[in-house]
């Protein structure tokens, strides 16, 4: 933090960084081996489209090569939009590593093409012991992991959260995890579609 930053206040953000993003992964192994979480099989990349052709272009360049990069792992690609505006690019497949690389390859070709201030999360799915929805997202501009706990599934409307076991989850993956230290940063997303 700089004198500039010390004074007004603010302070510089972390930037996108892929090793970051991988984390998930070796996450991954000690949720399954220590906590009984798995991989839900799924993750989606969220972002805010921007009605212009040559990002609608970029974005149909950028699900063929998922979509034919995809079909050597098995992983299955749609996209949808939500009531707010972002569209959710969905990745489903076995392993934790596809769906990873599946997520890089999205964000770094959003990013490539200029519009890398377009990327709001990434979003992978795991469940507990009891089938119960826990998610782990990636803040693109913060650079930072959070867990998510939505109370009654986590399907719908469910609006709820459970921050206890939230707060379990960071004390548990806090060197496995880039984790976000600023809690008011754990933003809810309610209606994830993985």
């Amino acid at each position: 933090m700089g004198l500039f930053d010390a004074v007004t206040g603010r302070h510089k953000v972390k930037g996108p960084a892929p090793d970051r993003l991988f984390a998930i992964t070796t996450a991954a192994v000690t949720l399954q081996a220590s906590y009984e979480i798995g991989p839900g099989g799924a993750a989606a990349i969220v972002f805010q489209p921007l009605a212009t052709s040559e990002f609608e272009a970029t974005l149909r360049d950028m699900e063929d090569v998922v979509r034919a990069t995809a079909a050597d792992s098995g992983t299955q690609v749609n996209t949808q939009d939500d009531a707010y505006g972002y569209r959710w690019m969905i990745l489903r497949a076995p392993g934790i590593e596809d769906l990873a690389v599946g997520i890089n390859a999205v964000s770094s070709s959003i990013e490539a093409a200029g519009h890398g201030e377009r990327l709001l999360c990434a979003v992978f799915s795991f469940a507990d012991a009891q089938k119960r929805a826990v998610y782990f997202i990636y803040n693109y501009k913060r650079g930072s992991w959070y867990p998510f706990v939505p109370l009654g599934g986590g399907a719908g409307g469910a609006t709820q959260r459970s921050t206890e076991r939230e707060l379990q989850l960071k004390a548990q993956l806090g060197d496995e995890l880039p984790l976000e230290p600023e809690l008011e940063r754990w933003f809810p997303l309610w209606g994830i579609p993985i």
